[in-house]
């Protein structure tokens, strides 16, 4: 009784991917470094509030409040391909569907990351 794979599963050599534990505990450990990340953030928009380019680009010049802002888009970002991931193969059952919209999640958060990152250093390092 060691396999409980269904003789389908055996043919296929389908069985535990060993992947859900890596995957909750990353999801888990992205949502632990998004809080105090989004409570800067939050801190750093509220200090900002009605300021000018030159105050922002200033504020954003500061070498701690850059990493901080990157490092809150790259794991926000992975968070999110994450979530998305579970939803994706968890309501999508079609598996042409569930491999194009897994691939596009993925390209949509790098894409989105790189422009983040670009819009960031643009900002930090100036012209």
């Amino acid at each position: 009784m060691a396999d409980m794979r269904t003789p389908l599963g055996k043919v296929r050599g389908l069985g535990s991917a060993r992947e859900g534990t890596m995957h909750f505990w990353r999801q888990r450990l992205t949502a632990v470094a998004n809080v105090p990340l989004v409570l800067f953030l939050v801190g750093l928009l509220i200090s900002l509030n009605g300021a000018g380019y030159a105050e922002t680009r200033a504020a954003l010049a500061n070498p701690f409040v850059a990493l901080m802002l990157a490092l809150a888009i790259f794991s926000m970002l992975y968070h999110m391909r994450l979530g998305m991931q579970i939803v994706i193969e968890d309501y999508v059952h079609g598996e042409g569907a569930k491999l194009a919209l897994l691939m596009l999640n993925t390209f949509f958060a790098f894409a989105i990351g790189a422009v983040a990152a670009f819009a960031l250093l643009k900002l930090a390092l100036g012209n």
